[in-house]
Formats: structure tokens, C-alpha cells, sequence
């Protein structure tokens, strides 16, 4: 059925909401008439909406993203503890700060783990490995290392008052402002740790005995008697360290022409 349009503009607008407008137009038909109403939304709201759904998107990518992570980094600390650390060579064990006194943990793999400012006190490590570790500022004291690999180890700072290094082996480990005062080290292999001058002299007073597994003597390790340049002390205290020139020869070592190499 035709149609003729009277007016092909707004006659009249109506105010539906604040969101919408409702306009008509007046068509004249044959017989009747019919009134069209035609609602337009806003542009602002059509952007509000657009903004929205861009939103929602984003949240749900990233709530999907950071839930896959978190599994992916689970899997990947099982599977490092499982290996006993990362590509198989370290423990991936951390220690820091933990409270571990009077704990047993003999004979374990804690290579290249974190032991900064533990408390290791009364403490049983005997026989374990803890070649790489990080131990600065740990308090050990009374603890059990017997056996114990600790070798290419940073103790700095560590305190080992009375600990028990019976047969351990330190070898190039770092002992620097450490204080191992009364602690058993028979048999403890100390070639080119670093160690104060002061708390070499006092181990020297009572060191004896031979590694069983490197075969290297106790008081040889630690330069006692002056029979290295490493006996006269560490890094750490260059000025105490410097060895007296007059008891050195050309390569370094104690001039037994001086009749003091062996000297208490």
C-alpha cells in the first residue's frame, strides 16, 4: 500500500529518557493514519558501551594469561626441586632467614642454595653437600658440619662459634669477618679460603689433623707456621695483611734464612 508523507522532517520531539529521544513522522495512507516512532541512542553512550566490551576483553585475556604463568612457574619449581636445581646442578633449595635450629639434615645436596642469615644453631649438616652456597651472615653456632663439603661457599660474617668442621673441606671459601672461635676443626681442609688474619692465628693455636679427602693438613691449609703468603691474612684487612717483606723470599714463601717459618 502507498504511502504519502506529509512532512519529511520532525514535527515534534518527545522526551522518552535522558538517554533517548523519540521523534515522529506523519504519514497519510488511503484510509489512515500511522505514527512512527524511531529511538536513536546517543553517541556518547555508544562509545560508553564500545569501551566496556574492549575492557571486559582485556580482563579476561589477562585474568586467562596470569593464570597459565602461575601454573607454568609451579611446574617449573617442581621440576627444579625435583632435579635438585636448575639444569641439575644446584638444590633450587631457599633458606633465607629460616629458622632451622636444631634441625637434621645430613647427608643432602644444598649446592648453590640460599642460606643468607639463617639460624643454623645445634644444627646437624654432617656429610652434606654445599658446594656454591650462599651461607653470609648465617648463625651455625654449635652446628654439625662434620664431613661436610662447604667448599667454594660465601660465609662472610657467618657465625660459627663451637661448630664442628671435623674432616670438612673449605676449600676457597670465604670466611671473611667470620667467627669460628671454639670451633672443632680436626682434619678441616682450608686451602685458599679467605680468612681474617686475627681468626687464622687463633685457629692455628689448636689445628691438626689430615683431610681424608683431599689428604692436605689441617695446619698446612691454613698457612699456619708462616710457610705461605696466605697466612698473613685476607682481602678483607689489606693493611694487616701485608705480609713482613723480611720474611718472604723472591716467590713469596717464608726465607727459612730467617729461622721463623715455623714459628708458633
Amino acid at each position: 500500500m502507498a504511502l504519502n508523507s506529509i512532512s519529511l522532517l520532525p514535527i515534534k520531539s518527545i522526551n522518552i529518557s535522558s538517554s533517548s529521544t523519540c521523534y515522529y513522522k506523519v504519514f497519510i495512507p488511503q484510509k489512515s493514519s500511522k505514527i512512527v516512532c524511531q529511538v536513536e541512542k546517543s553517541n556518547s553512550n555508544r562509545e560508553i558501551k564500545k569501551w566496556k566490551a574492549i575492557v571486559s576483553t582485556a580482563l579476561a585475556a589477562a585474568v586467562i594469561t596470569f593464570s597459565s604463568n602461575m601454573a607454568a612457574m609451579a611446574d617449573l619449581n617442581k621440576f627444579e626441586a625435583d632435579t635438585r636445581g636448575e639444569f641439575g646442578i644446584g638444590s633450587a633449595a631457599q633458606f633465607g632467614s629460616a629458622d632451622l635450629k636444631k634441625t637434621v639434615h645430613t647427608n643432602e645436596n644444598f649446592r648453590r642454595a640460599n642460606f643468607t642469615s639463617a639460624d643454623m644453631r645445634e644444627s646437624d649438616f654432617s656429610g652434606s653437600t654445599f658446594n656454591g652456597a650462599y651461607l653470609e651472615k648465617a648463625v651455625a653456632y654449635k652446628a654439625n658440619f662434620s664431613g661436610a663439603d662447604l667448599s667454594d661457599t660465601l660465609m662472610d660474617r657467618m657465625v660459627l662459634n663451637e661448630a664442628n668442621l671435623t674432616n670438612a673441606v673449605l676449600v676457597r671459601s670465604v670466611l671473611t669477618r667470620s667467627d669460628l672461635g671454639g670451633a672443632i676443626i680436626e682434619g678441616a681442609d682450608f686451602s685458599d679460603a679467605v680468612i681474617d688474619l686475627l681468626q687464622k692465628q687463633a685457629l692455628c693455636k689448636y689445628a691438626s689433623g689430615t683431610n681424608p679427602v683431599t689428604g692436605v693438613s689441617t695446619r698446612k691449609s691454613l698457612g699456619c707456621g708462616n710457610s705461605r703468603r696466605n697466612a698473613y691474612g685476607s682481602p678483607s684487612s689489606p693493611l694487616l695483611s701485608a705480609p713482613p717483606q723480611q720474611l718472604l723470599d723472591r716467590d713469596g714463601f717464608c726465607d727459612p734464612a730467617t729461622g721463623l717459618c715455623e714459628a708458633s
